[in-house]
Protein backbone atom coordinates (compact mmCIF):
# COMPACT_ATOMS: atom_id res chain seq x y z
CA UNK A 1 0.00 0.00 0.00
CA UNK A 2 2.69 2.39 0.84
CA UNK A 3 4.35 1.78 -2.65
CA UNK A 4 1.38 2.71 -4.32
CA UNK A 5 1.13 6.02 -2.17
CA UNK A 6 4.78 6.88 -3.40
CA UNK A 7 4.17 6.19 -7.00
CA UNK A 8 0.96 8.54 -6.42
CA UNK A 9 3.08 11.16 -4.75
CA UNK A 10 5.92 10.83 -7.55
CA UNK A 11 3.47 11.28 -10.36
CA UNK A 12 1.55 14.35 -8.50
CA UNK A 13 5.17 15.67 -8.04
CA UNK A 14 5.98 15.44 -11.86
CA UNK A 15 2.35 17.31 -12.06
CA UNK A 16 3.41 19.69 -10.37
CA UNK A 17 6.93 20.09 -12.10
CA UNK A 18 4.83 19.90 -15.61
CA UNK A 19 2.96 22.62 -14.43
CA UNK A 20 5.64 25.27 -13.10
CA UNK A 21 7.89 24.24 -16.51
CA UNK A 22 4.68 25.44 -18.59
CA UNK A 23 4.51 28.50 -16.65
CA UNK A 24 7.94 29.23 -16.71
CA UNK A 25 7.43 29.08 -20.81
CA UNK A 26 4.47 30.96 -20.61
CA UNK A 27 6.03 34.02 -18.72
CA UNK A 28 8.94 33.99 -20.50
CA UNK A 29 7.10 34.15 -23.76
CA UNK A 30 5.31 37.15 -22.24
CA UNK A 31 8.46 38.46 -21.57
CA UNK A 32 9.78 38.72 -24.85
CA UNK A 33 6.57 39.98 -26.23
CA UNK A 34 6.39 43.24 -23.38
CA UNK A 35 9.88 43.44 -24.60
CA UNK A 36 9.20 43.51 -28.02
CA UNK A 37 6.43 45.90 -26.99
CA UNK A 38 8.62 48.51 -25.33
CA UNK A 39 11.33 48.45 -28.24
CA UNK A 40 8.06 49.64 -30.33
CA UNK A 41 7.07 52.10 -27.84
CA UNK A 42 10.43 53.48 -27.75
CA UNK A 43 11.10 54.25 -31.48
CA UNK A 44 7.41 55.89 -31.46
CA UNK A 45 8.25 58.05 -28.60
CA UNK A 46 11.75 58.83 -30.57
CA UNK A 47 9.69 59.90 -33.85
CA UNK A 48 7.09 61.62 -31.73
CA UNK A 49 10.11 63.81 -29.77
CA UNK A 50 11.56 64.42 -33.55
CA UNK A 51 8.09 65.98 -34.80
CA UNK A 52 7.81 67.86 -31.63
CA UNK A 53 10.91 69.61 -31.84
CA UNK A 54 10.51 70.32 -35.53
CA UNK A 55 6.94 72.01 -34.07
CA UNK A 56 7.97 73.93 -31.63
CA UNK A 57 11.20 75.40 -33.97
CA UNK A 58 8.57 75.83 -36.33
CA UNK A 59 6.00 77.53 -33.73
CA UNK A 60 9.10 79.65 -32.77
CA UNK A 61 9.83 80.75 -36.45
CA UNK A 62 6.26 82.24 -36.55
CA UNK A 63 6.35 83.90 -33.21
CA UNK A 64 9.56 85.76 -34.53
CA UNK A 65 7.52 86.63 -37.98
CA UNK A 66 4.80 87.66 -36.05
CA UNK A 67 7.11 90.04 -33.90
CA UNK A 68 8.79 91.62 -36.81
CA UNK A 69 5.20 92.17 -38.68
CA UNK A 70 2.82 93.43 -35.84
CA UNK A 71 3.60 96.39 -33.51
CA UNK A 72 4.48 95.71 -30.05
CA UNK A 73 0.97 95.48 -27.69
CA UNK A 74 2.11 97.83 -25.68
CA UNK A 75 2.09 100.78 -28.05
CA UNK A 76 -1.54 100.15 -29.77
CA UNK A 77 -2.90 100.01 -26.24
CA UNK A 78 -1.29 103.44 -25.48
CA UNK A 79 -3.14 104.29 -28.78
CA UNK A 80 -6.22 102.71 -28.16
CA UNK A 81 -6.40 104.90 -24.88
CA UNK A 82 -5.56 108.31 -26.54
CA UNK A 83 -8.64 107.24 -29.01
CA UNK A 84 -11.28 106.40 -25.80
CA UNK A 85 -10.44 109.72 -23.99
CA UNK A 86 -10.60 112.06 -26.93
CA UNK A 87 -14.01 110.29 -27.08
Amino acid sequence: MLMYALIGLCLVLVGVAGLQFSYLFYVDRIYRERKKYLQSLERKYARLTERLDAAEKRVAEQNDLLRVLIPAPGIEDDAWADVIEDR
